[in-house]
Parts: structure tokens; sequence; C-alpha cells
């Protein structure tokens, strides 16, 4: 029994551990992604797709210029932004120079609450256009009952379906398109209060919480049957 005890005790003190570990990782992971978002962007045609996709290039403000793939923009259903519902507006934008293309989250419109199959007007420009965005990972998925989904309106994009469908060879990560007050021309009238990417920390220390108290209930018990009832019950 004591080996038994002590086997779990240090099991669950080491589970616990651990998970104080991947929260100090999550921490240093948040606060590299913060010290990304305020550096000075850097031009995204000096950057290789194989450079964006490192962790360490996520969140990183880069400017990108390129002309938008507006026929290939999707709509993803069911995002919400301020409370309230409505699309992301999703558009390949072909990179000046280069003959692949990264997707961009452009920003968020609101549904017709009429008609849910009403596509709202979204301006794209024709030429050459320059837009300030973070790289990020493709846009989150949603659970969806159905499979593989086409048209413009979808609950969620895979990124190498997408690529299949399109024909376009598409960098592994997406832009998520940020205000530029310095852009030239109107603005293009999408949302862009985009939430702070999350990394989770809270949750290692609520699981570091738990494996500890186990290990303590585990002691307790331990000295609890094994040692002072025994004694208890002799002193009667």
């Amino acid at each position: 029994m004591l080996l038994a005890a002590l086997g779990a005790v240090a099991a669950t003190t080491m589970l616990g551990r651990w998970q104080l570990s991947r929260a100090a990782q999550k921490e240093a992971l948040a606060e590299e992604l913060r010290t990304q978002s305020l550096a000075a962007p850097v031009d995204l045609g000096a950057v290789s797709p194989a450079e964006a996709a490192d962790p360490r290039w996520r969140s990183r403000r880069v400017i990108a210029r390129g002309h938008w793939q507006a026929a290939r923009t999707v709509f993803l259903d069911n995002r919400q932004m301020n409370g309230r519902p409505g699309f992301y507006v999703v558009t390949p934008l072909r990179l000046s120079g280069r003959d692949d293309a990264i997707l961009v989250q452009r920003g968020w419109v609101p549904r017709d609450l009429q008609d849910r199959t009403r596509l709202p007007e979204v301006k794209s420009p024709d030429g050459e256009v320059r837009i300030l965005a973070r790289i990020a990972p493709p846009p989150t998925k949603l659970y969806e009952f159905a499979g593989e989904q086409s048209g413009p309106i979808r609950q969620n994009l895979d990124l190498q379906s997408y690529a299949r469908e399109t024909g376009l060879v598409l960098w592994p990560v997406s832009l998520v398109q940020l205000d530029d007050p310095g852009a030239p021309g109107p603005h293009d009238g999408l949302a862009r209060q985009w939430p702070q990417p999350a990394v989770d920390v809270h949750k290692h220390y609520g699981y570091a919480a738990q494996w500890f108290a186990l290990a303590a209930l585990i002691a307790g018990l331990y000295v609890w049957f094994q040692l002072l009832r025994p004694r208890l019950r002799r002193s009667r």
C-alpha cells in the first residue's frame, strides 16, 4: 500500500508539474506573439512560405502587395464580431511578382437576417493592392455535419481542398487583414475588430491544480486509513 501510494503521489505530482511547464511555455508564446504584433511590419515579398509557417512568425505584421482573386471569395458563415452574426470574408491574394497566392481573412460583414443566402457586397479593387496584415494560421474551423463544401457560403474552409478546387498555389498560412489608416483609396467597409490569438494558459493551471489536489488526496487517504485509523482503533 505504501509503494502504491508513493507511486500514485509521484505520478500525479509529476503530471501537475508538467502542466505548469506547459503553462510557462504558453506564457512565453503569448509574450512572443505580443512582441511580434508590436514589431514594425515587414514586406511579405521578402518572406518565404516556409518562414511564414514557422510559429515564431505568428502574429507578425506584414505588408502584402498583390491582386485580389475576387471570384474566389468565400464567406465563412456563423462567425461573430462584437456579438453580431455574420460572415468572415476570405479572398486569395495573388502576390505581386510571384506565381503563388495567400489566403486573406479580410474582415467581417453582417448577414442578411431575412435571406441567409444573400451575399453582401464587398469591394475588391481590380488593380494591385497594398494591405497591412498579420500572419495567422488558416481560418479556424467550426463543427459541421456536412462533408467538404463548395460555393461562396461555407461553414469551413480547408486549405488543401480549396487549393485543389481553385488551382492556386497557396501558402500554408493565412493573413488577417488589419485596418491601415495610411492605405490609399476608400475603406472597403469590412469590420476588423479581430479577437486576440488565444494561448489557453489558464486551462493548464487548472489541470495542474487538479493533479496536485489528487496527489494531496491520495496522501491524505493513505495517512488516514493506514496510519491514523489503525492507531485510533488500538487506543479504544
